[in-house]
């Protein structure tokens, strides 16, 4: 392309703009003080409190265009503990109980009966993704969790098996934490603010399967209820794994009761135990093939 062809770009991209600030051939106390770098360049800068609605910006941002270019079109969505371990974990963690207190050894049994989770992850990752369903020229359903440990751990495992990819939303805390590493690396992003991953997760959510889990997946999914019952999202199918261990925690009975939620708000999810169950549900929904 010549200098005088009409759709020749003639500003220079900012990545080689970079490159001529940083080709500077003199040290002057001018262009070593912090308020000569380029903004874009300047982490400093960046960081500061009154540059949080930038942040924000480029969290929207980083993975929306990392996603479109990996003609990603819809996903399947996982929330579930960090801390519900594999079935060989579970036995372990009951056998280094028994020596220990009464609420360890109870604490240890209630995860290994929960422990049979992580395998239906496992399972659903990989049905969905070995189904590998492409539509509009983009791939749909694709795994998506926390990145985390555990229930995570299961569904980016179960997508890998199956030679899928799949996405892992990690959030920075201040405690170490990395992703697990069956997230496909070029689809693994790192959030600060939890607003941002959160709606990330729903952007191209086309189901979500919730499993057993704390606070983290508590809030994740009152809020996706939220969103529906309110009109704010059009309904997806919502699978509650584990009847046994939500009503334990929750009497979603008792709020119709107490006429704090209306009684067909109970029809927003579906309860599920097993992966097959949970595609069924998913492929009635969207009318494909349950095989």
């Amino acid at each position: 392309m010549t200098e005088k062809e009409l759709t020749n770009r003639k500003f220079y991209p900012a990545g080689e703009e970079a490159r001529f600030a940083e080709g500077v051939p003199e040290r002057t106390p001018q262009t070593a003080h912090p308020a000569y770098k380029l903004a874009f360049r300047d982490t400093e800068f960046l960081l500061r409190e009154e540059l949080r609605p930038v942040r924000f910006q480029l969290e929207l941002l980083k993975p929306e265009m990392l996603l479109d270019e990996a003609r990603i079109g819809s996903t399947l969505v996982m929330y579930g503990s960090a801390r519900i371990p594999s079935p060989a974990q579970a036995e372990a963690r009951i056998e280094a109980a028994k020596n220990g207190s009464e609420h360890d050894q109870k604490v240890a049994q209630r995860l290994f009966e929960k422990a049979k989770y992580y395998d239906e992850a496992y399972k659903l990752a990989r049905l969905v993704s070995e189904k590998a369903i492409i539509e509009d020229g983009k791939r749909q359903f694709i795994v998506t969790t926390g990145g985390g440990p555990s229930i995570m751990e299961a569904g980016n495992r179960g997508a890998s098996d199956a030679g899928s990819e799949s996405i892992g939303l990690n959030i920075v805390l201040p405690h170490e934490q990395a992703p697990n590493p069956y997230v496909t690396p070029y689809l693994s992003f790192q959030f600060h603010y939890f607003a941002l991953r959160k709606l990330h997760f729903l952007l191209r959510a086309r189901a979500v399967a919730v499993f057993p889990g704390g606070f983290g997946t508590f809030d994740e999914f009152f809020e996706l209820l939220t969103l529906i019952q309110t009109g704010k999202m059009k309904p997806i199918p919502i699978i509650l794994f584990g009847k046994n261990f939500w009503t334990r925690v929750i009497d979603f009975d008792a709020l119709a009761e107490e006429g704090t939620i209306s009684k067909a708000d109970l029809d927003l999810f579906q309860w599920c135990e097993t992966a097959e169950d949970a595609w069924n549900c998913i492929a009635d929904f969207y009318e494909l093939p349950r095989d």
